[in-house]
Formats: C-alpha cells, structure tokens, sequence
C-alpha cells in the first residue's frame, strides 16, 4: 500500500524538471501571502462593520435631547412631525435650582457695579419680596441700539418665584449723588399685575399713571422714582365695597 507515495515522492524531482518549478519555501510564500491577504479582508470589514455601527449609535444619541443641567422646560419651538435643520432652536430650559435677575443696565450707571457686591430686590410674589442679589456677570459688550449692558444677578436659594416673573432691582445712580424725588402715601399705590400704578385727578377726571417705586421714606410716604413730577394729586385706595376715595397730594420733589 505504500508504493503510490513512495513512487511519487521518487518521480517528482524528475517531473518539476517539465512541469515547472517545485520549491518549498515558494509554496510557502505564496500560503503566507494568501493567508496575509485573506486577513487584511477580515480586518477591513471589521472596520466597515464598526463604522456602521458608530452611525448608528451617532443616530440614536442624536435623537435624544439631554440637558447639562436639571431644570424644567418653558418653551416649545417644534411640534411633533415638523421638520428641523442642524442647528435650529428646538426647546429652552430653564434652571430652577439658582435663580437669576436677567437685566439691561444704562451704560453710565454701571460704573456703580461691582462683581459680587449686593444690591437690593425685589421680586413680585406675594405683594412683593424684598432680597439681596449678588452680581455675577457682568457683559463686557454693550447693546447699540439701547444703550445698555445686560447684567446678571443671582438670588439667594429657597425663595418663591420662578423663571420669566418679574422682578425689581436697585441700582445706585453714580451721576446723581442726590435726587429730588416725588413722595406719595402708600395708600395711592396700585398692583395691577407687575406695574405698580397710582390714580392722578387729570382736568377734574380720573387718571391711571404707571410709576416706578423707590424707598420708603417714613411717615408711610413711599417715593417715586419715574411717573410723576410732584405736585400732581392723588387718589387714596379704600376698599372697593364703600364706593368711596381720598385724595391726596404727590408732594413735591423732596431731597
């Protein structure tokens, strides 16, 4: 039964004289190349199949929204089934844990402004809540149109209020070191929603001025910041059940 091998293994040194070459270490270079090249096959479909996969997992991530922070949504820019770009607004978020005074500050007072300095309050819950607020930020680029810089100021944690309700802030006017201003009494004073307003006698009728408060100057005497001039007379606020009213007098601008 071994005749055949060893028969072959007689003639084959004769025979790759006319067939061609027969060297072993060609062989198996040529093994080597083909296996070389059967793994470089391998390893780029390993890599097609990872790219896919990343464009996949690119999709997924992109079609969920996560905030960098924890707060709650106040406004929808999109609707389901619209259509948006890369880019576009889709939802604002506001962050209900720090609270922030978001306001637009003339340029000649902000040299009053210092970064973590106090300044006084108050924010329109409840008939209004006096608080320190601290300036944190302070832009460094102006508005052109306005005239203003836009200046934020955080709150201390735990008061009532929430994002978009308004909210008065005191700052020192350092051109006027100091003001005449209009007082009235505190029973003129209006809320009607945000605005605070009084009611003038305006050629013998009725009429609604919106003000802006400033401190309290004693005697229950509030003064005026902007709405009036002084000397105008005011209306005095009594329950509404009574059908009555007061006057009284905006004392002329006092020191």
């Amino acid at each position: 039964m071994g005749m055949p091998s060893m028969m072959d293994q007689f003639m084959r040194p004769f025979t790759g004289q006319y067939a061609g070459p027969n060297n072993p270490w060609v062989r198996r270079y040529a093994d080597l190349y083909g296996q070389a090249q059967g793994l470089d096959a391998a390893r780029s479909r390993l890599l097609q199949t990872r790219a896919l996969i990343e464009q996949l997992d690119s999709k997924i991530r992109d079609a969920k929204l996560k905030a960098p922070f924890d707060g709650v949504i106040t406004e929808k820019f999109v609707e389901q089934g619209d259509t948006v770009q890369p880019g576009q607004r889709l939802i604002r978020v506001a962050h209900v844990a720090y609270l922030r005074i978001k306001a637009e500050v003339p340029v000649n007072m902000l040299s009053a402004l210092r970064r973590g300095e106090f300044v006084n309050a108050r924010i329109d819950v409840g008939g209004g809540i006096p608080v320190k607020a601290r300036i944190s930020q302070i832009f460094p680029v102006a508005n052109k149109s306005r005239h203003t810089v836009t200046v934020k100021f955080d709150l201390p944690r735990g008061i009532p209020g929430g994002p978009g309700m308004y909210a008065e802030v005191q700052i020192p006017n350092p051109n006027a070191a100091r003001q005449r201003l209009p007082t009235i009494p505190a029973e003129a004073l209006i809320r009607r929603g945000s605005l605070p307003a009084v009611e003038i006698i305006e050629n013998g009728k009725p009429s609604l001025r919106l003000v802006r408060i400033g401190k309290s100057v004693g005697n229950g005497r509030l003064s005026i910041l902007a709405g009036l001039k002084g000397g105008e007379q005011v209306i005095l606020q009594t329950p509404r059940q009574t059908g009555s009213l007061r006057a009284g007098a905006a004392s002329p601008p006092v020191r």
